[in-house]
Order: structure tokens, then C-alpha cells, then sequence
């Protein structure tokens, strides 16, 4: 796709594994306010077997459609960065909402000096949780690390000096925490203008296995080396929760005690697959991506 010089577009790679019931929704949010030419949208449906290529293509020409009957996210994003041609450059999972306003501003705290990567705040937890998932992402949304890390976002952006220390990690299956992890935090940013939706799983048997994954994620990060503090970076402490429940124990002691229970149950659910070492098996949440999922 040509550009002329000059021109301030913005590159946005959405991979997309089967999401035909959910990507109309990032894209339209996307694509809302953009100015002819100002967004490059790459949609990469890989190993779909549901009709993403078609409602992504029905977006009109603001978005390119790649297709690879490779069904991994980590080479979908690779394959658009093949093509890509524009910086700052968005990684955007495909069941999020995201509008024009935000990738803005994302984009403009980007191209400030030493900012190398970008995400949004997290909006409030739409409504319809189930008590079993909102009291976790209550207390999770208040950790430090999780308040003011990139991770868990289903959003990252980076400058063109950002993409070229991404650009040689290895594939891993978190690939937000490895992207978080590969700026110190002067060189990362979270853009209180920007927002995003990110729709949690609507069951709690949806929690553990997404929960699961994002522990088996970071010990394979700690067990390749790449990120050694991974594994300490995020660990909720005992200090950690206290400083959440201590300024309203009566709102907030039962729902760090039901975290605790969670976290026990997805530990024990993980150590089966980090004995064998199983860091392929990807543990997807369909409940979020239904119309009306029951509690």
C-alpha cells in the first residue's frame, strides 16, 4: 500500500484465530473516526475454519486481509510485520474493543522522545461478570504490576526503535508479558487517555484456563531465560494484597480471599503442564466471544 512521505499513518496488526462473532466490533470501533489513509489495518486469519476473512474484508479497503492456515498468533504478527509499512505499529487482539481516539493518542505519546511502547487503561469490567470473575479482577486490577504494566491489555504499541527490540524474541505464548518485559518502565507507557474493553471470560472454569495459561507463559519465559525476573515480576505478594485490602477491608477482604482461591486452584491446574513441560497447548476463553454467554 502506498503512502506519501510525510503522511501520519498508523500501522495496527490484529491476528485473528476464528473470530468472526467478535472482530466487527474491534474493527468498526477502529475505523469510526479514521481519516482515509490515516490507519493501516492488517487483519491476519490464521487457521480459521469460521468466516473472519469475510467480515473483516466487508471493513472496505481500511483493512488488508492475510491469511495463513497457520493457526499461531506469534507468526501471524510476524507474517503483518513482513508487510507492514508504517510506525508507531499496535498489536491488538481481536476480541478487544479499541476506538480511532485512543490509537491516537497511543500513537502521539509514541512519538514522544524515549517512549518505545504504549498501551491503554483498561475500562471497567462490562456488565453481566459473574461474581466468581469480577471479585479476581477486582483485586487484580489493583496490584502495582498489573495497574502499571502493558500486559493483560490485548493491546501494545511500539515505535520503530520499540519494534527493533522486539523483533529477535523467540516465540513465546505471552506474548504481551514478553513485550512488557523488554522496555524498562521510563521507556513504556500507559496513556490514561486511551481505553480499552477487554472483555473478560464469563465463566469461572473460562477464569482458570486463561489464568493457566498466563502462568505457564511466564515460567516458560523464566525456563528459556529470556526474562529471568518474569517469574518474580508477576507474583502477587503477601504485601501486595494487604495494600489492596487495607483501605477498605470491609468492601474488598472477601474478594482478596476468593483471589487466593483462584490463584491455588489455576497452580495446581498449571504444575500437570509444567511437569511435562506442555508450552504449545493454548488455553482459550470462548465464553467472552458469545452474545450472551451464561454466568
Amino acid at each position: 500500500m502506498s503512502r506519501h512521505r510525510g503522511e501520519a499513518v498508523v500501522s495496527v496488526v490484529v491476528p485473528a484465530h476464528n473470530e468472526a462473532a467478535v472482530i466487527g466490533r474491534l474493527l468498526a470501533g477502529l475505523l469510526a473516526d479514521a481519516r482515509p489513509g490515516e490507519l493501516d489495518v492488517l487483519v491476519v486469519a490464521n487457521g480459521c475454519s469460521d468466516e473472519t476473512e469475510r467480515v473483516a474484508a466487508s471493513h472496505g479497503p481500511g483493512v488488508r486481509v492475510l491469511s495463513t492456515p497457520d493457526a499461531n498468533k506469534f507468526r501471524a504478527m510476524r507474517l503483518a510485520d513482513s508487510v507492514a509499512e508504517s510506525f508507531p505499529r499496535f498489536y491488538v487482539d481481536a476480541d478487544v474493543e479499541l476506538d480511532t481516539s485512543a490509537v491516537r493518542e497511543m500513537a502521539a505519546a509514541l512519538r514522544e522522545p524515549g517512549i518505545l511502547a504504549a498501551g491503554p487503561e483498561r475500562a471497567q469490567l462490562p456488565k453481566g461478570v459473574p461474581w466468581t470473575v469480577r471479585w479476581y479482577y477486582d483485586i487484580w486490577h489493583r496490584l502495582p504490576v498489573v495497574r502499571d504494566g502493558l500486559f493483560g491489555r490485548g493491546v501494545v504499541g511500539v515505535s520503530r526503535e520499540g519494534h527493533a527490540q522486539l523483533r529477535d524474541l523467540p516465540e513465546m505464548m505471552g506474548d504481551d508479558l514478553a513485550a512488557a518485559l523488554a522496555f524498562t518502565r521510563a521507556q513504556q507507557r500507559v496513556v490514561a487517555k486511551a481505553q480499552v474493553v477487554v472483555h473478560p471470560p464469563r465463566t469461572l472454569r473460562n477464569l482458570l484456563r486463561i489464568r493457566e495459561r498466563a502462568l505457564v507463559s511466564t515460567e516458560q519465559m523464566a525456563r528459556a531465560g529470556l526474562f529471568p525476573e518474569a517469574g518474580v515480576a508477576a507474583r502477587t505478594t503477601r504485601a501486595d494484597l494487604l495494600a489492596v485490602v487495607r483501605p477498605a477491608p470491609l468492601r474488598t477482604a472477601h474478594k482478596a480471599a476468593w483471589f487466593v482461591t483462584v490463584t491455588v486452584l489455576v497452580r495446581r491446574r498449571a504444575a500437570r503442564r509444567l511437569s511435562a513441560s506442555d508450552f504449545q497447548t493454548w488455553q482459550r476463553d470462548d465464553s467472552s466471544r458469545q452474545p450472551k454467554a451464561a454466568a
